[in-house]
């Protein structure tokens, strides 16, 4: 997992202003976020015809899954910024999110791209696994798979760790309670590995449909917009893979810049973790012309019930869906 729970603290390095300003430039950028993020999150749960496709579905889930890793994320960094110290044991759970989190991303674009896949294949009969009441079925599995594999990390650790490092309280880093090296091998080849699998599959997928387009007499904008998609997927599996550049980038930084460590870390973490995660719904969520349509639809009439009424009453069908 990448993110603030690495960031280096020294507490005589820190200044007030400083950590003021960096607050509160995260702070109102993920706030509208995650007003965002509501706002889609409103329109699916409003109109049937979303919870009807699996495709929707799937980006629901990829909505609530982005909005708790960066969730977490930013929560580790406000902890951080204030020297806030918890006994681990309290850290165990919002680690076990924001790794979870982490991982299940590139699963569920992986997901999302074999549906579009599935979807021009077979546009009459899906295949059992992809249809509208399998679906969840599939969703949870991705959970579970990721899960399992944050168990094992967390478990390949020391089986008899010193009782002080479970009882004195410390900032939550991962580090904390999973520090072994063998630990820190395996979260970095399972992340390689699901990262690779997804780039093979979303590379393959788009190939496919690139291929079947010669051959199917299907509507070509349909395809065409499915290739689209895909190609999205891939935008946005590298955009998820910023964070493994953190520490290349900030190395870069140090031997180029004469940089605080901690401020060397905020940058990486606002460049490279924050917005790539907070870019990734946002774009694939204004790309489509339905969802679009709806948060226009539900913009306009938040804009008209806040103006004064000076002119009557609003026109009844305004807000209607």
């Amino acid at each position: 997992m990448q993110n603030l729970t690495e960031l280096p603290v020294n507490a005589s390095s820190h200044n007030s202003l400083s950590v003021i300003i960096k607050v509160c430039v995260v702070v109102p950028f993920f706030c509208i976020f995650l007003c965002c993020i509501a706002v889609m999150l409103h329109i699916f749960a409003s109109h049937r015809q979303f919870l009807e496709s699996p495709r929707y579905i799937l980006f629901a889930c990829m909505l609530i899954n982005d909005t708790l890793q960066i969730l977490t994320s930013v929560l580790f960094f406000l902890l951080v910024m204030g020297q806030v110290k918890f006994v681990p044991v309290y850290c165990v759970p919002l680690l076990f999110i924001s790794t979870v989190t982490f991982q299940n991303t590139p699963l569920i674009l992986a997901t999302m791209s074999l549906e579009r896949f599935v979807a021009i294949l077979y546009p009459l009969q899906r295949p059992i696994a992809w249809r509208l009441e399998r679906i969840w079925i599939v969703i949870l599995s991705l959970g579970l798979i990721s899960g399992i594999t944050v168990i094992i990390e967390f478990s390949i650790g020391e089986s008899d760790p010193a009782p002080s490092l479970l009882s004195t309280p410390a900032l939550c880093k991962m580090v904390v309670i999973s520090s072994s090296p063998v630990q820190t091998l395996f979260r970095a080849a399972v992340s390689v590995l699901f990262f690779a699998v997804v780039a093979i599959v979303i590379f393959s997928t788009y190939v496919r449909i690139l291929l079947e387009t010669r051959t199917m007499r299907q509507d070509r904008m349909s395809v065409s917009r499915a290739m689209h998609t895909v190609l999205l997927h891939g935008f946005q599996l590298l955009l998820c893979m910023l964070a493994f550049t953190l520490p290349i980038t900030e190395n870069l930084i140090v031997l180029h810049a004469n940089w605080l460590q901690e401020d060397v870390a905020y940058f990486n973490f606002f460049s490279f973790v924050l917005i790539p995660r907070v870019l990734s719904p946002l774009i694939y969520g204004f790309r489509d012309q339905h969802i679009r349509g709806y948060i226009r639809k539900t913009f306009l009439c938040c804009s008209n019930k806040v103006r004064p009424r000076v002119r009557g009453k609003l026109p009844g069908n305004m807000c209607a869906s």
